[in-house]
């Protein structure tokens, strides 16, 4: 006798692992990019970050970047996400 376990596997609703399911998951993986674009910023800087304001701050300091530069790289690399 043979039984079909090929149900198992679709018994419950598929859930996409690449999206973070916590603001502290979103979190980890923005500074994770943020550290990875920008490694002047060591894991006590980034840990400190606490919205996007202090990360353009940051990058200005770190890097030299006008201002007006330094929003428009971390909007984009944000993409609308928050620390």
């Amino acid at each position: 006798m043979t039984t079909d376990s090929s149900n198992a596997s679709t018994s419950g609703p598929k859930t996409n692992s690449a999206t973070p399911a916590t603001a502290a998951e979103t979190r980890q993986i923005v500074l994770k990019e943020i550290g990875s674009k920008w490694n002047k910023f060591s894991e006590q800087d980034l840990s400190a970050l606490k919205n996007r304001d202090d990360v353009i701050s940051g990058v200005v300091a770190k890097y030299g970047l006008e201002k007006t530069q330094a929003q428009r790289d971390v909007d984009t690399l944000l993409k609308g996400r928050h620390i």
